[in-house]
């Protein structure tokens, strides 16, 4: 019986010979200064370089807003709530792309980063319209000052949250993600109606100032800006552009549901994934993905599983992972629904 060569034995083994720039960590306790390759576009953040926060953001709206791929049917339901100033409520499975959606609109349009107020079982729409720091500003106060010394306003206690944000008055409106409302209090959809039906809200603590006091500027969720709020009353000039995500864990009110246009996003076919795997990794990455896309709908057709998974697989194979489709949808692929 013949030995099997170094290079076979390289190959079955993936041994760091052959996988040098695939296999970074190797388990092995030997410390390596090796470089670490770019992440995938999606998973690409703020840079060193970066002016400000707000601009990462930019950049990072603009990354994940311009690779969007979405039906004929479904732009059209967008563009009525466009016309109409109505919230979007985006149903689907996780990752159909419900969140992403508003980065899209924000990116082809131009209107900034997107404002997100993620919800969770906390959440209070207090702390998405502003939040004051009333005991900082009591610290404060307490404090000896010199002659020259110059107090802060209270603006510089009070910070407007995403959805405060979204309501200051502009010329164009903001693009406002209320990532995943159904996991959010009962009462939450109703606490919303009045805002977005009369697009104001009051702000006690500037409401009660002097008249001398009543124009403040106050701060605001987009990093280092501030906004003018007169006699405590904030008002939109422009309603803004809401994208509500839901992923159906319970139902709304009837109330709620009447002032939203319902648009549900289905999980993307063979063609429709061709496309967002070109749009993201470019359509080289399309010449070796057949299998990776046959085998991703062949699972999906049993169980749960999210687009950027497909993503995933198809981008480590483009890294030099060494794995047929199958040990690759095995790593990446997890169902997620419980009983996958």
């Amino acid at each position: 019986m013949t030995q099997p060569s170094e290079t076979e034995t390289a190959e079955a083994s993936g041994s760091p010979a052959e996988h040098e720039s695939w296999q970074l960590f190797q388990g092995n306790g030997e410390r390596r200064a090796v470089p670490i390759p770019d992440a995938p576009p999606w998973r690409r953040f703020a840079s060193v370089e970066s002016d400000s926060a707000a601009e990462a953001a930019t950049r990072g709206e603009t990354a994940h807003g311009a690779h969007y791929v979405i039906g004929r049917e479904e732009t059209d339901v967008v563009n009525a709530a466009i016309h109409l100033r109505r919230p979007l409520l985006v149903t689907g499975h996780p990752g159909t792309g419900k969140s992403s959606l508003a980065a899209a609109i924000a990116h082809e349009l131009d209107l900034g980063p997107v404002l997100r107020w993620p919800v969770n079982s906390r959440s209070t729409l207090q702390d998405a319209l502003y939040r004051y720091d009333a005991i900082g500003r009591l610290q404060d106060s307490g404090l000896e000052r010199r002659p020259d010394d110059t107090r802060p306003g209270i603006g510089s206690f009070l910070r407007l949250g995403p959805v405060g944000t979204a309501f200051v008055a502009e010329e164009r409106p903001r693009v406002l993600l209320v990532d995943e409302l159904d996991k959010g209090d009962i009462d939450l959809p109703n606490d919303l109606l009045t805002i977005f039906e009369e697009g104001t809200f009051e702000i006690p603590e500037l409401s009660r100032l002097p008249e001398e006091q009543a124009e403040v500027d106050v701060l605001t969720a987009d990093p280092h800006m501030t906004a003018k709020v007169k006699r405590g009353m904030v008002r939109c000039a422009e309603f803004p552009l809401v994208v509500i995500t839901s992923n159906g864990e319970r139902d709304f009110p009837p109330a709620f549901r009447r002032r939203c246009l319902p648009l549900h996003l289905g999980d993307p076919d063979e063609a429709r994934l061709r496309k967002i795997i070109e749009g993201h990794l470019g359509p080289e990455a399309l010449a070796d993905a057949g299998d990776l896309v046959m085998a991703f709908l062949a699972r999906r057709a049993v169980g749960e599983l999210a687009t950027d998974q497909l993503l995933n697989a198809v981008f480590l194979r483009r890294g030099g992972a060494r794995l047929d489709a199958d040990g690759l949808l095995k790593t990446v692929l997890h169902r997620l629904n419980a009983d996958g």
